[in-house]
């Protein structure tokens, strides 16, 4: 494939995004507001392919750029990936839509801001939405597509579209709401998490142990909805007609927003692998979830 691609901001998820393009056939353009970024970006692109098993050949696809507008010149895709910050994304996304050519579709990683935040007033607001990744992207392929009110439904086509091209897994929304689909569910799922732990009904190894060895040993395969439709003879109606209630229940006693405070996080911190690391592990998640998402390949 030949799309040409802009990177725009070259962190770490700005650089998954560089391997996720670039290994698909891409030209991938960087640019990034801070030339150190921009100079260490070689080094740390050859880093994070020889942690997922990708061939470093895919970056003789990539090239670094010393301003914006030459990033963008001939790019029909642009992911940014700024920092989370209104008033930044607001000045940023000014610049992208004076500078990109009209036909170019303007994506943002954000993770925390809906796009009619900083897509206001803009001429070219049409051409905008949050192609929101989950980390690392080059490793793990969900990316939520949220339009905002503005957003055509041909951008939307168009990005459902280069997602499937680049083997991303897109999941289309037809509406903003805050934290998207994966933040909602994992908010959810984390704060039951922390008011276990901290209330010492049982460790974060016990949490942890039943999702890896148990809900997500299905969810990976399944998904949560497909999997209660396996788990009662009739299909999910039946399943909801036998333990809707308890659900119901027990869903209503789960914890919300008072399980996030810095007690929980205290006694996470004493039992969780240090901050020192952090980098070490991050790097065998990935080597693991590569190692996982070629065993998937196999069974579809």
């Amino acid at each position: 494939m030949t799309t040409p691609v802009a990177v725009i901001g070259c962190g770490l998820i700005g650089r998954a995004w560089t391997i996720v393009f670039a290994r698909a056939g891409c030209p991938v353009r960087l640019w990034d507001a801070a030339p150190e970024v921009l100079e260490s970006i070689p080094g740390r692109l050859r880093a994070m392919c020889d942690e997922a098993g990708e061939d470093p050949a895919i970056l003789d696809r990539v090239t670094t750029h010393a301003s914006m507008a030459e990033a963008l010149d001939g790019a029909l895709w642009v992911q940014e990936n700024g920092p989370e910050k209104l008033d930044i994304k607001r000045a940023i996304y000014a610049e992208l839509d004076r500078l990109a050519s009209p036909e170019t579709i303007l994506a943002s990683s954000s993770s925390a801001l809906v796009s009619s935040q900083f897509a206001e007033g803009l001429a070219g607001r049409g051409r905008i939405l949050v192609a929101h990744p989950v980390n690392p992207p080059h490793v793990v392929p969900v990316v939520e597509l949220c339009p905002s009110p503005d957003t055509t439904p041909e951008t939307m086509d168009r990005a459902e579209t280069l997602m499937r091209e680049v083997r991303q897994v897109p999941v289309r929304m037809t509406a903003e709401i805050d934290g998207f689909v994966l933040n909602r569910l994992q908010a959810v799922l984390l704060a039951e998490s922390l008011r276990l732990v901290e209330s010492g009904i049982v460790t974060a190894e016990g949490v942890d142990d039943t999702l890896r060895h148990g809900l997500a040993r299905r969810w990976v395969l399944l998904g949560a909805l497909e999997t209660i439709n396996l788990n009662a003879p009739g299909g999910v109606a039946d399943y909801l007609d036998r333990y809707g209630p308890t659900m119901a229940r027990l869903s209503d006693g789960a914890a919300r927003g008072e399980a996030f405070t810095p007690g929980v996080a205290a006694k996470l911190a004493a039992t969780l692998p240090a901050p020192a690391r952090v980098a070490e592990l991050s790097a065998k998640r990935d080597r693991d979830l590569t190692a996982l998402s070629n065993f998937l390949k196999t069974l579809s």
